[in-house]
């Protein structure tokens, strides 16, 4: 019988990819949504693909999400922790509310998701964690405390679930995207891309799929003895 796989901000940039992806390798596949409607219902028009709308920095809204999944799917096997958002600034025009939505969603919204989820994987000694963190969380970025704080928070608790879940079967782990080709960054003025271009060793952006990729090898039974690891993926810019 197929895993089913639930990806948050699955229908829209790399958490597309990311969909797309474990559709292809046989997962049935959930996705969540925060607000497009218009870009969820495309998305599950051409995939095939079911979407779910809720915020991930609301705890309640979690738990309502996943049980309406796990009554439509049947139990999560597997977990991406995808959907993040960003509200830059420098630190001394940084706001309170900047710093609680960017904490609150990339976070506190891996809590939430993953929280009620957890017992579940516990109980039938399987489950992949995986947590898709960012290449500014393990160097920081200029105008990102909120940002670059919350991903190098999302690698603490890979490290910390690895520990609590590997008797039981769970992995977890994360992986750090560089610059990658997505929307966001593709609508970027052409100068700023090519500045960004110019720190990266291999000379492009990344692609979706790539990180996708990574994804579906680290949800797969070959990787049940990978834990608590964190997966650079950012064309040689930044080591660990």
């Amino acid at each position: 019988m197929a895993r089913t796989a639930l990806v948050t901000g699955g229908s829209r940039g790399i958490g597309a990819a990311i969909s797309h992806a474990l559709k292809d390798a046989g997962y049935t596949v959930a996705a969540t949504y925060a607000g497009n409607d218009e870009a969820a219902a495309k998305f599950t028009e051409e995939t095939g693909i079911k979407t779910y709308k809720w915020n991930v920095a609301d705890y309640d809204e979690c738990t309502a999400g996943i049980a309406a999944v796990e009554a439509d799917l049947g139990p999560i096997d597997v977990l991406v922790n995808n959907a993040g958002i960003t509200r830059d600034a420098p630190f001394h025009k940084m706001t309170k509310d900047q710093w609680d939505q960017v904490i609150g969603t990339n976070l506190t919204g891996v809590f939430n998701m993953t929280h009620p989820i957890w017992p579940g994987m516990r109980e039938r000694k399987f489950g992949r964690v995986i947590i898709i963190s960012s290449i500014n969380g393990q160097k920081g970025q200029f105008a990102q405390v909120n940002y670059a704080a919350s991903k190098a928070g999302d690698l603490g608790i890979v490290k910390s679930l690895a520990q609590e879940g590997a008797r039981f079967g769970i992995t977890a782990n994360a992986i750090c995207p560089g610059y990658i080709a997505t929307d966001m960054v593709m609508a970027v003025p052409e100068k700023v891309r090519e500045s960004i271009i110019a720190q990266i060793p291999t000379g492009r952006l990344g692609e979706p799929e790539e990180i996708a990729r990574c994804v579906v090898f680290l949800a797969s039974d070959d990787a049940g003895f990978i834990n608590g690891s964190t997966i650079s993926a950012n064309g040689g810019q930044f080591f660990v």
